[in-house]
């Protein structure tokens, strides 16, 4: 069964060119080369919603443990948090579309 990381977070404010270079250079491929497929990307413009959300698959509930107990994982999460405030993140069973 595939199974979805769901993160969720808010730019650092002053940081958003930053933080989207990282994004293309660093956190894309790194999810890929850890074996997370991305699958979903949302900007919040408006609303009390976190600022983006981001989406990532796993073949299995097994796979994923494994990924996010990585040292890598770790260290790209760790380089995130110096771009974002209020991360939170999240494992759900994956199905197609919008997940919450």
């Amino acid at each position: 069964m595939a199974v979805k990381l769901l993160m969720t977070w808010d730019i650092k404010a002053g940081r958003e060119a930053e933080f989207f270079e990282f994004q293309v250079r660093e956190w894309v491929p790194g999810l890929q080369k850890l074996g997370l497929e991305p699958t979903d990307a949302w900007y919040t413009m408006y609303g009390a919603s976190p600022q983006i959300m981001i989406g990532g698959t796993a073949k299995t509930l097994k796979t994923m443990h494994q990924i996010l107990e990585t040292e890598a994982w770790q260290a790209l999460k760790n380089q995130l948090l110096g771009y974002v405030d209020n991360y939170d993140q999240k494992v759900v069973k994956a199905s197609s579309g919008f997940q919450l």
